[in-house]
């Protein structure tokens, strides 16, 4: 080999030494300019879990790695109140909750989930929060908050240590209330159920207990925490239904550039159109796991769900304009006369 013929050789060589290093650079995964924390009290791994996984990988996606999304589960931020305090000082910038925790940031939400027996299936309920929706998300923003999405779980249902079917058969019962939850506290007191409150944690050894004796909840939740093996009766009567939603806050979403938002706003609408079909599925198979290991599904006739109804109705006059903002209680229920005028209620 001649020796321009090996220097030439050298420097081919030497420029694909260089070249590797800064192709495996440019390959590399940018490193994200934004993290935006979300805290939920949802269990890691569960399915709305991964949903929300899939909505931050899809926000990834879209922003070419630049902006992340880290998902603390398990409530590990602490409770519905606590992450929105957290939220508000800037410790997180989103949460996924219940409708109990987003009423820590604006009462009017509680007109979706708070009123017992005021919906008669979901689908008034959906038809409700689809013309009330625009108006709550403008009180939130007004708070400092964007929703990102809105979705439900299904029914919360009454459990119960004891069969029992009349509501004057439950106020012989202790019921179970969210530690923190001041104003469940006070609408099982206006029907005249003896409230006890207490931490979720503890909800299954004071079943054992007999502590508590009464507890609503959604059916997938009584069976991940095991009530069921206590509490071996369902009501079946659609008490309330499980709404919740995520949001960020203003100062956080305005931090995202704007030409992001459009992708990020369809990515969150795409994962609670999946975390409400899941949930509602989960909530019907929930049931029938729970029937397979001993609880008791007790039915209801017309004339017994009329009996609860009114049995609910008597403490709305406590929760209008004291849990629920006047103005909002009054559009849910002209808005369920509008509804059930036009399209009837099938129980859904």
């Amino acid at each position: 080999m001649t020796r321009s013929n090996k220097c030439a050789s050298l420097l081919v060589l030497a420029m694909a030494c260089c070249a590797w290093p800064l192709q495996a650079v440019c390959q590399a995964k940018p490193t994200p300019a934004i993290t935006i924390k979300l805290a939920t009290p949802l269990p890691r791994g569960s399915a709305h879990y991964q949903v929300l996984e899939a909505m931050g990988q899809k926000w990834r996606d879209a922003s070419g790695g630049t902006v992340a999304l880290t998902i603390y589960g398990d409530g590990t931020q602490g409770g519905e109140a606590e992450t929105v305090q957290r939220m508000r000082i800037g410790q997180i910038q989103a949460a996924t909750l219940a409708a109990s925790g987003l009423s820590e940031i604006e009462p009017s939400v509680g007109a979706l989930e708070k009123l017992p027996m005021v919906y008669r299936s979901l689908d008034e309920m959906e038809y409700v929060r689809a013309h009330m929706r625009g108006e709550i998300e403008k009180r939130l923003e007004a708070k400092g908050f964007v929703v990102l999405f809105w979705a439900d779980s299904g029914w919360i249902n009454i459990f119960s240590r004891l069969p029992a079917i009349h509501p004057d058969e439950f106020k012989k019962t202790k019921v179970c209330v969210g530690a923190t939850d001041h104003e469940e506290f006070e609408i099982a007191k206006g029907l005249g159920f003896p409230p006890v409150a207490l931490e979720w944690s503890n909800v299954l050894t004071s079943l054992h207990s007999g502590m508590v004796d009464t507890i609503t909840t959604a059916p997938f939740l009584a069976l991940a925490g095991q009530y069921d093996t206590v509490a071996k009766n369902m009501l079946d009567i659609p008490w309330v239904p499980l709404v919740g939603g995520t949001v960020i806050t203003t100062k956080a979403w305005n931090s995202i550039p704007p030409q992001y938002h459009d992708a990020f706003r369809q990515a969150a609408i795409q994962a609670g159109q999946q975390m409400q079909a899941r949930g509602r599925q989960q909530s019907l198979e929930a049931v029938e796991a729970m029937k397979k290991r001993g609880l008791q599904v007790h039915p209801v006739s017309p004339q017994l769900l009329d009996e609860w109804q009114k049995f609910a109705q008597a403490v709305y006059p406590r929760m209008r304009d004291k849990m629920v903002p006047a103005d909002m209680f009054d559009e849910v229920l002209r808005l369920l006369q509008e509804y059930r005028s036009t399209r009837g209620g099938a129980k859904s």
